[in-house]
C-alpha cells in the first residue's frame, strides 16, 4: 500500500509520461525512494515557511504554483481530454480535487503544531485503513491494531502537554486521504494521470484559496513566494515523473511494501532538514507505523493469491499524491 502525501495526483496507468533516459537505467526501487525523498524534503522545507504566510497561506501559495505549472506542462491535450470526457468524470475530478485540497490544508495545520514525523504518520492511517478493510482475513485487522498502538507512541495523549489540535487535523487528513484513495480509482481510469493531477490540483488551488490567499496577496513576501514556487517543482512535478518510471517496472506488492516506509522517511526529512529530532517513544511509534504498512501490502499480496500487477499503480495513492504542508 501506499502512503502519499500527495498532491493532488491520480492513480493510473503508467504510460502517460516519459522521464529522462538517467531515470531509466535507474532500479525501480532506487526510483520510488527518490520520489519518498525528494517530496518530503520539499515538505519539511515547506514548514519553515509557516511562519511568515501561515501553513494555509503556504499549502494555497504550493497548490496554485504546481497546478500552474502542469497546467503549462500539459497544455492543449489538457483540454481536448475535458472538452471529451463526460459531465460525470468532470464531475468526479472537482470532487477529488475538493478532497486533496482538504487533505493538504488538514496536514499543513497538522505539521504546524505537531513534529512533521508524527502528522505523516497520523495521515497514513487512512490508506492503511483502506488497505486493510479490502484484505478478505480478519487476522489482517492485527496490522491496524499494530498502526494504532504506533501512534500512541507517537502522540502520547496521555501527557498533558499533547497537543489536541494537531493531532485531530493529523486524523482529518487521513481521513481525506481515504476518501483520496476511492476517488482516485474512479478517476484514475478515465484521465491519463497527467491530466487528472492538473486537474485535481487546480480544482485544490481554487478550494484552499478562502483559507490561504487573504495572507499572502494583502501582504505579499516576495522571497517567500520565490521558495514557494521552488518547492511547488518538488511537489509534485519531481516526484511524480520519477514515479511514473518506477510503477512501469514494478509489481504491486514491492511498490506497496516500498511505500509503507513513507513515515520513516518523513521522520528523517523533519530530523535532518529542519532539526525536529525525535524522542525514543516516537522513534519506536514510527517503526510501528512502518511495520503496519508494509504488513499491509504483503497480506494483499497473500490474499490475491501472490498475483502482481504490473505496469499499474496499486490501490492507494502514490508518493507525488500524498498531502504536503
Amino acid at each position: 500500500m501506499d502512503a502519499r502525501r500527495s498532491n493532488g495526483g491520480v492513480t493510473t496507468t503508467s504510460t502517460a509520461v516519459t522521464s529522462p533516459n538517467a531515470a531509466r537505467k535507474m532500479p525501480a526501487a532506487v526510483l520510488v525512494l527518490a520520489a519518498m525523498t525528494v517530496l518530503h524534503t520539499g515538505s519539511a522545507l515547506t514548514t519553515e515557511l509557516f511562519d511568515d504566510i501561515g501553513a494555509a497561506g503556504t499549502t494555497w501559495l504550493r497548490v496554485s504554483f504546481a497546478a500552474l505549472l502542469l497546467l503549462a506542462f500539459t497544455g492543449r491535450s489538457l483540454w481536448r481530454a475535458l472538452r471529451a470526457a463526460p459531465r460525470r468524470d468532470v464531475i468526479a475530478v472537482v470532487l477529488l480535487g475538493a478532497v486533496s485540497g482538504a487533505m493538504m490544508l488538514l496536514f499543513s495545520e497538522a505539521a504546524a503544531r505537531i513534529p512533521l514525523g508524527t502528522a505523516t504518520a497520523l495521515e497514513f492511517l487512512g490508506p492503511l485503513v483502506v488497505a486493510v478493510a479490502s484484505l478478505s482475513r480478519r487476522r489482517e485487522l492485527a496490522w491496524l491494531l499494530l498502526a494504532a498502538g504506533g501512534v500512541l507512541c507517537l502522540t502520547s495523549p496521555w501527557q498533558s502537554g499533547a497537543n489536541v489540535a494537531g493531532i485531530l487535523f493529523g486524523i482529518g487528513s487521513g481521513a481525506c486521504w481515504a476518501l483520496y484513495v476511492i476517488g482516485t480509482q474512479h478517476v484514475g481510469s478515465r484521465f491519463k494521470a497527467q491530466h487528472g493531477l492538473a486537474l485535481s490540483l487546480t480544482v485544490a488551488a481554487v478550494f484552499t484559496a478562502p483559507f490561504g490567499a487573504a495572507g499572502v496577496v494583502i501582504d505579499p513576501k516576495w522571497g517567500v513566494i520565490a521558495a514557494v514556487a521552488g518547492i511547488a517543482v518538488l511537489m509534485p512535478l519531481v516526484p511524480f515523473l520519477l514515479e511514473m518510471q518506477a510503477l512501469q517496472r514494478i509489481g504491486k506488492t514491492a511498490y506497496g511494501t516500498l511505500a509503507g516506509l513513507e513515515p520513516a522517511v518523513s521522520l528523517l526529512a523533519a530530523m535532518v532538514l529542519v532539526s525536529q529530532t525525535p524522542t525514543a517513544l516516537q522513534a519506536v511509534g514510527t517503526a510501528l507505523v512502518v511495520t503496519a504498512g508494509i504488513g499491509a501490502a504483503r497480506g494483499e499480496s497473500r490474499s490475491t493469491g501472490g498475483r502482481e500487477v504490473s505496469r499499474r499503480r496499486s490501490s492507494t495513492p502514490s508518493c507525488p499524491t500524498a498531502p504536503s504542508p
